[in-house]
């Protein structure tokens, strides 16, 4: 993904030889993609109410960029077995990001620009809020389906001595419904089977003869039946420990077994029949929240635009996707073409060491042009 930049200076008739020459001298040095950034003819309003929302669309713009990001990363959550293939579910309006970004148009439908900029930002916000609240929803009740059927699943795998034997086990395995007699399983390491065969028997009186049978094996040891009398269980257990036969705490329960095979398959079920609705909902409000958010990026353009350059509303936007390598020769060479624009600020910029108070009222970085950032590589799931 890529970093681009949003920038803006007014459109009078030294300010667009500028840009003439901010192309060529970009486009000859292979600093940057340049493409115009088209924002239409938005109601300004008064002074103080484009302060005020100057403030809140920076809130707003914080917002929806941490909303998109949560989409994407739960989006390779869900994915988790195809997370290479995360970013080509990534769109925005049915295409690819970047040329979302690069081709952008208003949405007059969804944002008709005859409303007071107040109203859209309003809208814009409680659009993006709606999308977090129903992911916040969504999310818990995928997860809780998913954690449980981990959970269980997680039963099934370790070793014999402590994984579940629901799928192990079989009814002919048991003596059951008897007063007197109980089988026991008790897990063997491998280098004690001939020692198990030998000594079973007589670990305590009451042990029926050539009761054992090998039920399971894994890695470690094998999982053994024993058949003797309840009144000797608890001798029985306590000789086996000693010699390093293990008892395991299971009495066969039909009902109990197909319980947890059940739950097992209903969880896998449901998981499986939320998966495709759940991916569907993510991707549209992918779309939604990042257009929504560029929407946002817009508007901040310009509100600081009309702010920087006065009325009449002229000015020209711009977004520039920079070469990874010239990003420092790049910014060198808009500072040289807009400087212009704030003498004191691109001076200060030229030379770091200059200490002019006041130039730096917020967290932005502040340049002689309108400036803003798009990250899209805060999206890499990958």
């Amino acid at each position: 993904m890529s970093e681009f930049w949003l920038i803006s200076a007014p459109g009078d008739k030294t300010n667009l030889q500028a840009w003439e020459r901010m192309n060529t001298v970009t486009s000859k040095s292979n600093l940057s993609s340049n493409s115009k950034f088209h924002i239409p003819d938005l109601k300004v309003g008064t002074l103080d109410a484009l302060v005020g929302l100057s403030d809140e669309l920076g809130k707003l713009d914080t917002f929806a960029e941490s909303v998109i990001k949560k989409i994407a990363q739960y989006i390779g959550e869900v994915m988790e077995d195809s997370k290479d293939k995360v970013q080509e579910n990534l769109l925005a309006n049915g295409v690819d990001l970047i040329s979302y970004l690069t081709r952008f148009e208003w949405d007059m439908a969804k944002y008709p620009i005859k409303q007071p900029l107040k109203n859209i930002s309003e809208a814009l916000s409680k659009q993006v809020t709606q999308i977090e609240a129903d992911l916040k929803t969504r999310s818990a009740a995928y997860n809780n389906i998913k954690g449980n059927l981990q959970s269980l699943e997680k039963k099934t795998m370790g070793n014999l001595l402590t994984r579940t034997l629901a799928d192990i086990v079989h009814k002919e395995d048991f003596v059951l419904n008897s007063e007197y007699l109980i089988t026991l399983l008790v897990v063997v390491p491998k280098s004690s089977y001939v020692q198990w065969q030998k000594t079973y028997e007589s670990l305590s009186d009451m042990v029926v003869p050539r009761s054992t049978k090998m039920i399971a094996e894994d890695a470690e040891g094998g999982l053994f039946t024993v058949t003797l009398f309840r009144k000797v269980m608890d001798d029985f257990k306590a000789k086996a420990r000693e010699n390093r036969f293990m008892v395991r705490e299971f009495y066969y329960d039909e009902k109990e077994l197909k319980c947890e095979k059940e739950e097992l398959m209903k969880l896998a079920s449901d998981k499986k029949q939320q998966y495709g609705p759940l991916l569907r909902w993510l991707k549209v409000n992918f779309s939604e929240a990042f257009v929504a958010w560029i929407h946002v990026k817009a508007l901040r353009v310009f509100v600081e635009s009309v702010l920087r350059y006065g009325l009449p509303v002229n000015f020209q936007a711009m977004l520039l996707q920079p070469n990874r390598k010239s990003v420092k020769r790049l910014r060198d060479v808009l500072n040289v073409v807009f400087k212009h624009l704030d003498e004191v600020a691109a001076a200060s910029i030229m030379d770091p060491g200059m200490d002019i108070p006041g130039l730096q009222l917020s967290n932005q970085e502040y340049y002689p042009y309108v400036y803003f950032k798009i990250d899209l590589s805060l999206l890499d799931c990958s």
